[in-house]
């Protein structure tokens, strides 16, 4: 890097820490300046050092960590009233921006469900379907209601008595099924699962079928 390169990073250091007067390591500094002046960290970490060296900056030293601070010195000193003035414009402050973020939220809560709701030509277009849908149901409770093949009370009896006889019986086999592969597992090395898959099993469970109630 050339010397007049080196010169403006080593200003643009400078600048920003009594611009921003906290401290920081060399990592911070480079993060923070490295994508708008494209610092390199050799560099961000020589500068800081010269500038320490030469007494324009602060460095202290905790661990293996050095943080540079700006030197106070150039700072005019603030009195108490002054500094009771700033934490009451802090807190003032902080105050307006807890109101304009609640705002920003109800704005954004607002804004959903706006964006959510139907527009007026999308609610026509809506109810227009539903008219539609209507008619159909209506014209199929007509042929129903008109249809003459009706199932009789006798008819629909026998249906659901068949139904229930069907269900005792897969209820019945598939307890004498249970029954004889527990007696089976009871001698048997491996586990159920690998007997299931050795004889060919599909259980109720395995075609996620389960036994209706009745």
């Amino acid at each position: 890097m050339s010397k007049s390169k080196d010169a403006t990073g080593v200003s643009i250091i400078l600048n920003y820490l009594n611009e921003k007067n906290r401290p920081y390591s060399a990592q911070d500094v480079f993060g923070n300046l490295q994508k708008q002046h494209g610092l390199g960290k050799t560099a961000v970490v020589k500068a800081m050092e010269t500038l320490a060296q030469q007494g324009k900056i602060k460095e202290k030293v905790y661990g293996k960590q050095k943080i540079y601070f700006a030197d106070q010195s150039q700072f005019a000193d603030v009195s108490d009233a002054e500094l009771k003035n700033m934490d009451s414009q802090i807190s003032e402050l902080n105050s307006q921006v807890q109101s304009v973020q609640q705002n920003c939220r109800q704005l954004e809560t607002e804004l959903k469900e706006l964006t959510s709701s139907l527009t007026t030509e999308e609610m026509v277009s809506e109810i227009e379907e539903l008219k539609k849908e209507c008619e159909g149901y209506k014209q199929r409770l007509e042929k129903i209601t008109l249809a003459t093949n009706h199932i009789t009370p006798q008819e629909k009896e026998k249906v659901y008595k068949e139904r229930n006889r069907y269900i005792k019986e897969w209820k019945k086999r598939k307890r004498l099924a249970t029954d004889m592969m527990d007696a089976i597992l009871e001698g048997y090395p491996k586990s159920k699962k690998q007997f299931l898959e050795e004889v060919g099993v599909e259980t109720d469970e395995d075609c996620k079928v389960t036994v209706p109630s009745i």
